[in-house]
């Protein structure tokens, strides 16, 4: 992943997620239109959380101070308490393990408040875009925006363009789109350092967020869409889990480093 140069503190008490290698997304993913959605016949009211997007985005995790609970040479547990009358009230588990050369990443968000919502999560890991890198990670379907908005306006079988079932180079002019029909399995490589990364993720969707100009790109691996709560047939239907009070959910990460030249191409990384 992209290094965490320097602090992300960019004035006394303030910081800018933005600036580090990876953070978790939840309770939700990427935006949500029109402040907030109806479920249940409640309102769930979304205030916006960046001064630069028109749309509440990321959900809260990844703005939050979270309490370290344990800390090893090899592993690390952070827990998050978030409480809402109106929206969403939860308790989170993070953890990050080191096993040799893989960093695993486990998930968990229980519903603390009094009603239920629909909940995703996913993880939002940044990865330095240069010397022609290369990514595999088929999909079968594409939410499709206007061009100008990133919110979706409809699903549609992946492009040519933006087939990657087999290696290729990432697309030069931007692309922010979700993907889905995704079997949890990636492969990042970039040739001019040897290097490849394995992905596996416990979803079966990624936003692939390719800025334009810039010298990373993020391959975010989550449970629904963008906007999913607004999406036809509903925040469920398009992969969010309604959780009841005290329901919890949880998610499975992995991310494995490897010499590029030592497996044989097409070998499963399972």
């Amino acid at each position: 992943m992209r290094p965490c140069d320097g602090s992300p503190e960019v004035s006394p008490g303030r910081y800018e997620p933005n600036r580090l290698a990876c953070y978790p997304l939840l309770p939700w993913s990427n935006r949500i239109a029109h402040g907030g959605f109806f479920h249940g016949g409640r309102r769930v009211a979304l205030t916006l959380n960046r001064e630069d997007d028109p749309y509440p985005i990321h959900g809260s995790g990844w703005q939050r101070a979270w309490s370290v609970v344990r800390r090893e040479a090899d592993r690390a547990l952070l827990t998050l308490d978030e409480v809402s009358a109106d929206a969403y009230s939860y308790r989170a588990d993070l953890e990050y393990r080191l096993e040799e050369d893989t960093l695993r990443v486990g998930l968990r968000v229980t519903n603390t408040g009094s009603f239920a919502l629909p909940f995703g999560v996913g993880l939002h890991p940044f990865f330095p875009l240069h010397g022609g890198v290369r990514l595999r990670a088929p999909a079968s379907w594409v939410w499709l925006n206007d061009g100008c908005d990133p919110l979706p306006v409809r699903r549609a079988p992946v492009p040519p363009e933006w087939d990657f079932s087999s290696d290729r180079e990432l697309p030069a002019g931007g692309l922010n789109h979700a993907f889905d029909g995704w079997r949890g399995q990636a492969t990042i490589e970039w040739p001019a350092l040897a290097l490849r990364l394995l992905v596996e993720a416990e979803v079966d969707g990624y936003v692939l967020y390719v800025p334009a100009g810039d010298d990373f790109f993020c391959l975010e691996p989550v449970d629904h869409p963008i906007n999913a709560v607004h999406l036809p047939g509903g925040p469920v239907a398009n992969g969010m889990t309604d959780l009841a009070s005290g329901e919890t959910l949880e998610r499975a990460f992995a991310f494995r480093a490897e010499a590029l030249d030592s497996r044989k191409e097409g070998r499963s990384h399972r």
